[in-house]
């Protein structure tokens, strides 16, 4: 049974009618004290709940019954109903234990996924068996062939992840650069039901906030200066199907509003063309950022937080999990044996010993960069740990000649490109004006960047 609980009579009407019209067992009630003795005597799924129920709007009524609700039935998930001008209290009641919340006027179709999503995780999280977490069993339920690891924490992320992907639940996945955050949100899309539709991957740390709108909605020509021609959006492009909204972390404020709106409503409006379109679509977003932190510092919106991270999934550092790593390892041998055509290619014990003990900091990218380069330089069939030693030892940064760069794989793109700003900005003084037409970047992505790799500067 489904419990709503609203003092607006049309509100419960139209709810009540909505819900039996798709199978679902529905009471309706008007007062918080109505709301308890239902939560108490028939044992609701789940319930849909009102903010207000007095003359004061300020929702404070809807918070504490909420926070009874949760007394009576602490795992009970309650959707909250609210306006979008109470988006901040919305926001409290998730801190207080909502599981979701819908703004009026809702969208029918995407009230009812919402229901359908957070009954199915209620269901999935009863249901979960700790002891079924061996790698054979999760590969006989889910289609994880891309992901190499039996760790304890491997598996148990894998589990997670194979019971959210049948639902439509917004996934926000944390981890360290290298650790396969792509990879689970492509192992979350091909075992949901949408497997067959499109899964379209953006990189927001690459979109500057003025081209934000057109390349997420799209734009029609002439919508701007340079909009010679029509161009379809990423939304457009992952319609129906999936949309992985990597380092979602470097978005700024005002393309985060635009976002959450599109998230909030799911709908867009193409740039040039103001006819709304509507969205159907799953969300998966990932961050090697603290955004929890980024919210205490005011650099990321709350109601944006809470709306993308319904399920949070945090991958392990490979030095969290180091007997996974001879089995990257073989895995990496095994491509590439055929890439290069060496049949005979191994990687010794006492190899995989000595790779188990290194910090990798770069996690799975970077040991596969590091057996990749041991394979070309050593070029022996089986490869000792003198060999990837080799390999492992980085350079000193020192001074460049005129038109040099690193030999390939002993630094990544992100160290390169801290390495050049600190470098412009000690060349200009500090300009921020000056570092940033020298880069070819907006001074708001140059902010982005100093933020990112935490690089002293002064505001001008």
């Amino acid at each position: 049974m489904i419990l709503i609980i609203d003092d607006d009579v049309a509100v419960r009407t139209s709810l009540r009618l909505l819900l039996k019209q798709h199978g679902y067992v529905v009471e309706a009630v008007a007062t918080p004290a109505e709301a308890l003795h239902a939560v108490r005597e028939k044992q609701p799924r789940l319930v849909l709940m009102d903010m207000n129920y007095s003359l004061d709007t300020s929702g404070r009524d809807g918070l504490d019954l909420l926070g009874q609700v949760k007394q009576l039935r602490p795992a009970l998930p309650v959707v909250l109903i609210t306006g979008w001008g109470s988006i901040t209290l919305a926001v409290e009641g998730m801190k207080a234990g909502a599981a979701e919340f819908v703004t009026k006027p809702w969208n029918n179709d995407a009230l009812l996924q919402t229901i359908r999503t957070i009954l199915s995780l209620h269901e999935a999280e009863s249901d979960a068996d700790p002891a079924a977490l061996s790698r054979r069993q999760l590969d006989k339920q889910y289609n994880f062939r891309d992901i190499v690891g039996q760790d304890a924490r491997l598996l148990h992320v894998l589990r997670n992840v194979g019971q959210v992907a049948a639902t439509d639940a917004s996934v926000l996945i944390e981890g360290e650069s290298g650790t396969g955050k792509e990879l689970i949100a492509e192992a979350v899309h091909h075992n949901s039901q949408r497997r067959r539709q499109p899964f379209v991957k953006v990189n927001l740390g690459g979109i500057s906030a003025s081209l934000f709108e057109s390349e997420m909605f799209g734009h029609r020509r002439g919508a701007f200066t340079d909009a010679k021609t029509d161009r379809v959006g990423r939304f457009e492009l992952a319609n129906g199907g999936t949309i992985f909204l990597d380092e979602i972390g470097e978005l700024d404020l005002g393309s985060q509003v635009k976002l959450l709106r599109v998230l909030q409503d799911r709908t867009y409006e193409v740039l040039g063309d103001s006819k709304p379109r509507r969205l159907d679509i799953r969300v998966i977003c990932a961050t090697n950022r603290n955004l929890a932190e980024m919210v205490q510092q005011g650099r990321f919106r709350e109601d944006l937080f809470y709306r993308i991270n319904l399920i949070t999934v945090r991958l392990p550092a490979l030095r969290e999990r180091p007997q996974d790593i001879p089995l990257l390892v073989q895995h990496f041998v095994d491509g590439l044996r055929a890439t290069y055509n060496r049949p005979a290619l191994k990687v010794g014990t006492r190899a995989q010993h000595w790779l188990q003990e290194q910090p990798l900091p770069g996690n799975i990218r970077e040991l596969k960069n590091l057996v990749e380069r041991a394979v070309l330089v050593s070029g022996k069939d089986e490869l000792g740990p003198e060999d990837f030693q080799a390999q492992f030892q980085r350079p000193l940064v020192r001074a460049s000649e005129a038109g040099e760069l690193p030999e390939p794989g002993t630094i990544t793109l992100d160290e390169l490109e801290a390495q050049m700003i600190r470098r412009t900005l000690e060349h200009y003084g500090g300009n921020i004006s000056r570092v940033a037409k020298a880069l070819g970047l907006s001074r708001g992505a140059l902010y982005r960047r100093l933020e990112k790799y935490a690089i002293p500067f002064d505001a001008e």
